[in-house]
């Protein structure tokens, strides 16, 4: 079994070894972690929208000749949660190979403490973001 991609892992862990009342500050300072969109996917050109997220957002997983997998997500900043989300999988994900990608844990919200600071409704929004992710790199994989 491959492992997930390390700066993923070294999240998990900082997230994990960390006193609860601090877990949801630092959520929220992965907010400002995600990218702006390429002129290519404005509009969500080409972007699947998770329809178990309460606010709109939209992602893209494509995997290069190489292995790797670029991904790009969509999320208002007014939902700072799900945002963040976005943020924790484009730094932990970034430079990562499809079979990392895969290889990370279906609970990993679960593991990171998640789930004692934030709603089960954003935990299971959060595992959806994650599994349609999986999904398009399983369908670009071919």
């Amino acid at each position: 079994m491959m492992d997930m991609p390390p700066r993923l892992a070294e999240i998990i862990e900082e997230f994990a070894s960390a006193p609860r009342e601090v877990v949801l500050e630092m959520l929220l300072e992965y907010a400002d972690a995600v990218p702006p969109l390429p002129e290519e996917l404005a509009g969500h050109t080409g972007m699947e929208q998770v329809p178990e997220c309460q606010t709109p957002f939209f992602l893209r997983a494509t995997v290069a000749p190489d292995g790797t997998v670029a991904t790009w997500f969509d999320c208002p900043p007014e939902s700072p949660t799900t945002r963040a989300f976005a943020g924790i999988l484009a730094e932990g994900l970034a430079g990562a190979t499809a079979d990392e990608v895969l290889a990370v844990p279906d609970d990993l919200y679960q593991r990171m403490g998640l789930a004692g600071a934030i709603s089960p409704l954003r935990v299971r929004g959060g595992s959806a973001i994650l599994a349609r992710l999986k999904r398009q790199i399983k369908e670009a994989q071919g």
